[in-house]
């Protein structure tokens, strides 16, 4: 029987990506699911998708940036199960351009979604998850968590907030019943190119180049982080780029750029 069998998992950003791959296997598995996503139309070809139509399934068309909403989600799942015993705090959404070109408002966008929704799914749903026999809270940064680099300033911004944040509370809840995993994916088959703001080129160029570079799929994600789950792990990197990437801080902490020249030059294509 799998782990997540007979569980409830609560995934943010489940229209596409990883949260979809997330919401697919899980479902297999047999683990209740509430999915959101802001995207009504991709949440519903996720629940269509969805192999096992015996086990719950619950839609909720949400932006994560809007506090109240997601308090008010809570509400509900609460009112409906007592209690979750995963939270996937998935949600995100990119930007290109320099840190002098892009603007406040999409810097805004940004970070309400990436950093302020990660952290109204933990607050909002952290009492559900303490209320179970085995919590476990899943934040998704990412690569340039760990790295910053040029034409990504506020991307950066946002996937390192997470990380301090999600590494923070993991310290916080340490003996508690509630495992907590920060997650840094490197490139992912997603949508997050395509759909990002700034930059000069188009948003199918954009994602054309990123899909190029991007090594890992998202079921070979989703499957990695379940496993994180049922592990307890800490801290995951997913793909060969993230594992080079935290080689690279650790053998050069300041001069990393020098051995990264190579990952950098792809992704700087990307942004343009």
């Amino acid at each position: 029987m799998a782990y997540s069998s007979g569980k409830c998992a609560v995934i943010t950003g489940a229209g596409s990506g990883i949260g979809r791959a997330l919401a697919l296997q899980l479902n297999r598995e047999g683990c209740t699911l509430y999915l959101a996503d802001i995207n009504p139309r991709t949440l519903d070809e996720t629940a269509t998708l969805l192999e096992r139509k015996d086990v719950s399934c619950d839609l909720q068309v949400l932006d994560v940036a809007d506090l109240a909403a997601v308090g008010a989600w809570a509400q509900r799942v609460s009112a409906e199960r007592g209690q979750v015993e995963i939270v996937v705090n998935n949600a995100g959404v990119a930007i290109a351009g320099t840190a002098e070109e892009n603007r406040y408002e999409d810097i805004q966008w940004l970070m309400g979604i990436n950093f302020w929704g990660v952290v109204h799914g933990t607050r909002a749903f952290l009492p559900l998850l303490r209320k179970s026999a085995q919590g476990h809270l899943v934040n998704i940064s990412s690569v340039f968590g760990m790295i910053s680099v040029p034409t990504q300033s506020a991307y950066n911004a946002s996937k390192f907030a997470v990380r301090g944040y999600t590494e923070s509370l993991r310290m916080e809840l340490a003996g508690s019943n509630v495992h907590v995993c920060c997650v840094h994916p490197g490139g992912i088959s997603t949508n997050i190119a395509r759909d990002s703001r700034g930059g000069d080129a188009s948003p199918e160029d954009r994602d054309a180049e990123f899909q190029k570079m991007a090594k890992t799929s998202a079921d070979s994600a989703a499957a990695q982080i379940i496993r994180a789950i049922e592990k307890r792990r800490k801290r995951l990197l997913i793909g060969p780029d993230s594992k080079y990437v935290a080689l690279c801080t650790w053998l050069a902490p300041v001069n990393y750029m020098r051995l990264l020249a190579p990952f950098l030059k792809d992704t700087l294509e990307v942004a343009k």
